[in-house]
């Protein structure tokens, strides 16, 4: 598998919905071993496509030692809320407090098309919403409050990443009926 570079805020790819995954091939189970591979080397708590520049609805984690993905995930939150730092490898070295609800149920299928149901709280809950907003291109950012949202932009404009990499265009190998990039 390999390793791929990471798009960076700026780029379209993170703004635009992923689409539903249809076809579970080798071509999706590659996409989830390079999502994996890319993560774990990052090293990141979670990585969706569309950071990797794929419009398809599938994303990794790695929390507290498990490794795993989720293909067209749907989940259910619940009105309990935490709040806590989160950060995001396609806006390095920008972390803010980001409310979220404090547990998760996420269904959706593995790579080869099974079924999933994952349950998680605290942190792992934080994740799993924080990757299944990339797959609708929500970023945390968005989820802020006006006065630490628009200190994160400052922080943005003023770092040495931003604006340095142009968005290469890369197609999905997946049937992507004139959705996907």
């Amino acid at each position: 598998m390999a390793i791929q570079p990471i798009r960076l805020f700026g780029d379209p790819v993170l703004r635009s919905r992923a689409i539903e995954v249809t076809t579970f091939d080798k071509e999706l189970r590659t996409l989830v071993h390079d999502l994996t591979d890319t993560m774990l080397e990052a090293p990141g708590a979670g990585l969706a496509a569309p950071q990797i520049g794929v419009g398809l609805r599938v994303f990794t984690w790695n929390v507290d030692g498990e490794v795993g993905h989720l293909v067209n995930p749907s989940l259910d939150l619940s009105e309990e809320e935490q709040d806590g730092p989160e950060g995001c490898l396609s806006l390095p070295e920008l972390t803010y407090d980001c409310k979220r609800a404090r547990f998760v149920v996420a269904k959706g299928f593995n790579m080869h098309g099974e079924p999933v149901t994952i349950e998680g709280s605290d942190y792992l809950a934080r994740a799993l919403q924080h990757e299944t907003d990339h797959l609708d291109g929500v970023l945390f950012i968005d989820r802020l409050d006006a006065a630490a949202r628009k200190a994160a932009m400052r922080e943005i404009r003023e770092s040495e990443w931003f604006g340095l990499e142009k968005p290469a265009v890369k197609f999905s190998p997946h049937p992507t009926n004139g959705f996907g990039i």
